[in-house]
């Protein structure tokens, strides 16, 4: 088995987790915003994000030989260590929710805007809970200003959607004033009349309305801002709970029964992913939410728009969460947590592939600064706080 020794090493994976998981939501809006149903989106995704999983369990989890204390993934199934498998199956559980939630927040309330205030949530409550969990080896001195600056980010992340939703209105009330918008077909199929769309134009914002799954005009945004917050707590209590399947805080295992390894752990976190996001989402083909279009099993296989962006999200996500699991178990899962800085990537991804700020005001820019600013200086002091897991 193989396991991050250094704090180098756990940084390292940290950071490319960090890169995994913000960019996997920003292909999620781009399938949406083509018309392709978040259901179809989602089942493929599951496919690949368990796979992940298992890839990463039957390779860096049967490197080299076990030992009793520290056996290796196959070893480990045969265990009587069902407390631990139940809280990484809990932790499973609660990603696959706030996953499934987000990706239809995204459509609601925005990419950039749906991740901070999720990963607020998530450091607020869920770096809090495993610090204590941790036996505190992260430094409160570094970890909790670091907390701080998210709340801070947050704060900025809230003013900024503000200021680009009155800014889009503005646009769209102009344009209707003036009779300026003109009939345009797909943004993001590269034909000539979406050539002509300027990227935060009114025409711009029209065009996706037109072509996404998701209709958002007229939506309530508290419905948005609810699913946001509910996939938010979801979030916050995923890591914990495989915190407390890997390291046993609670005392549940019979003595003398090893802790859950963190692939062993990771196999049984993107089982109950996988089963619950399937049961889920066939469940949605037939009585879809918020006013999408029912879809069917047959329909689904035949869907192949899309599908192969689908199936790489769901393995950046898989690898990301490995990830993010591998440099935890070395560092402490409160540093861990500043994956949750991801709303760093998806921006960068909104900003370059959906054109969201474009032709905005300059105090909306000069807020998305500072929120971006903010957030580095929260994912710098949260690595910094790390400390390293006596084995």
């Amino acid at each position: 088995m193989y396991l991050v020794e250094s704090k180098g090493g756990a940084i390292g994976c940290i950071l490319l987790g960090l890169f995994f998981l913000g960019t996997f939501p920003a292909i999620f809006t781009l399938l949406e915003r083509r018309g392709r149903l978040p259901q179809h989106t989602y089942l493929d995704y599951s496919i690949t994000n368990f796979l992940a999983g298992v890839i990463i369990a039957f390779t860096f989890g049967e490197i080299g030989k076990g030992t009793h204390d520290q056996p290796n993934f196959l070893a480990q199934l045969a265990q009587d260590n069902w407390p631990s498998v139940m809280f990484a199956m809990a932790s499973g559980v609660a990603l696959s929710l706030g996953n499934l939630s987000t990706q239809y927040a995204f459509a609601l309330v925005g990419l950039s805007v749906t991740q901070v205030i999720a990963a607020s949530i998530t450091v607020v409550i869920g770096t809090t809970m495993n610090y204590f969990l941790d036996d505190k080896i992260n430094k409160a001195e570094i970890l909790f200003p670091g907390v701080g600056c998210f709340l801070v980010a947050v704060c900025l992340g809230s003013a900024v959607h503000s200021s680009n939703t009155a800014d889009n209105s503005a646009k769209l009330e102009d344009s209707l004033r003036e009779g300026n918008i003109v009939k345009s077909k797909d943004i993001e199929s590269g034909s000539n009349s979406a050539e002509k769309l300027k990227a935060g134009s009114a025409d711009f914002l029209l065009d996706i309305e037109k072509t996404r799954a998701i209709k958002v005009f007229g939506k309530n945004t508290w419905i948005g801002l609810s699913i946001t917050f509910f996939a938010g707590i979801c979030f916050a209590l995923f890591s914990p709970a495989f915190n407390l399947a890997t390291n046993d805080q609670w005392h549940a295992l019979k003595k003398g029964v090893p802790h859950l390894n963190v692939y062993t752990a990771l196999f049984y976190f993107s089982v109950s992913c996988f089963v619950l996001a399937i049961i889920l989402n066939i469940i949605f083909l037939y009585h879809p939410v918020l006013n999408l279009p029912k879809s069917s099993f047959k329909a689904y296989l035949r869907d192949w728009n899309g599908r192969g962006w689908a199936l790489l999200a769901g393995f950046l996500c898989g690898f990301g969460n490995g990830l993010q699991f591998m440099g935890g178990q070395a560092a402490g899962y409160a540093a861990a947590d500043a994956v949750q800085a991801l709303p760093l990537v998806s921006t960068f991804w909104g900003i370059v592939l959906f054109g969201e700020y474009r032709r905005s005001s300059r105090t909306t820019y000069t807020l998305l600064g500072s929120m971006l600013f903010m957030f580095i200086v929260a994912v710098v002091v949260l690595m910094a706080s790390s400390g390293h897991r006596k084995q």
